[in-house]
């Protein structure tokens, strides 16, 4: 099987990424492709093509990082927020579509799995990632083992009956409304005007524009507050933030920084660094393909 390449396929709110992937994390091939989101039909026709511009005699086995929450037992996944994906058997479907092995995790954990092994976390045996871009994804390795739940980390409640919920989720308060990308936007909006986006609000940033450098100073201590719960939960070694939105960098990061020595316990907070991902956007592709090769077996 070392010779063997796999394919990795990294499903998002906007686009989908794909490629092949060999055993140390190197992708060749890296296609990309707008997602299509006005069925799950058609969602489903949008994957297939990615595979099948990649797919070749060498490939040994599928993977595939979803925006959803995963039953590993059944293959099913569950309810997808920001596309038409819900309740599929998403790995048997794609098994007798292509006949190959296949793997399926959520796409926050894959790119958990990514940066543990190539990426920011390689030298730690625990972590926790929490992944800023469309939605709040998120993932745990605890004790060298990737966490195979739910880790659904962008939906835990840090303020009771707060923000509504993005997508189809009917929750409030929870992590995900007030860190993302999204939301970023919103208040960038509200406060500058439409034609400003979370990359300008970034930018304005940069530039010293007080207001925005406010913004995504609460948007960090909001992150902070979520990080805290989770280091109370997993005790882990590192806290790794990517996605798109983790562009924001120290603008969000010294923030969450401060609230996480707040409210984590035994003065976690003073010893647990919170840093950027390294692989950026192929961590999500990357770790589809580390699913794919635990498939094949």
């Amino acid at each position: 099987m070392n010779e063997k390449r796999v394919i990795g396929v990294d499903l998002g709110g906007t686009k989908i990424l794909a490629g092949v992937v060999d055993r140390d994390g190197h992708v060749e091939h890296r296609r990309e492709h707008a997602t299509r989101t006005a069925s799950e039909d058609e969602l489903l026709a949008g994957l297939d093509e990615a595979v099948e511009e990649l797919l070749t005699d060498e490939i040994a086995a599928l993977g595939f990082g979803l925006p959803s929450p995963v039953d590993q037992r059944s293959g099913r996944a569950l309810q997808a927020v920001n596309i038409p994906l819900t309740d599929i058997d998403f790995r048997e479907r794609m098994r007798k579509r292509f006949g190959l092995p296949v793997g399926i995790e959520n796409d926050a954990n894959a790119a958990t799995y990514a940066e543990f092994r190539f990426g920011a976390a390689r030298e730690v045996d625990s972590m926790v990632m929490l992944t800023l871009g469309t939605g709040c994804g998120g993932g745990a390795v605890v004790a060298g083992q990737l966490f195979r739940g739910w880790a659904e980390f962008g939906h835990i409640v840090i303020v009771y009956d707060g923000l509504p919920c993005q997508g189809s989720c009917t929750g409030r308060g929870h992590l995900e409304p007030y860190v993302t990308g999204v939301a970023a936007g919103k208040l960038a909006a509200e406060e500058f005007g439409p034609a400003v986006d979370a990359h300008r609000l970034v930018r304005l940033a940069n530039e010293g524009e007080a207001r925005a450098i406010e913004i995504l100073d609460g948007i960090g201590r909001h992150l902070g507050a979520g990080i805290g719960s989770l280091v109370n939960i997993f005790n882990p070694e590192l806290i790794v933030i990517g996605g798109g939105f983790a562009a924001a960098g120290d603008f969000v990061l010294d923030p969450a920084r401060e609230i996480l020595r707040r409210e984590a316990l035994a003065r976690a907070g003073y010893r647990v660094p919170i840093v950027r991902a390294e692989l950026g956007t192929a961590a999500g592709l990357i770790g589809a393909g580390l699913v794919a090769f635990d498939a094949a077996g």
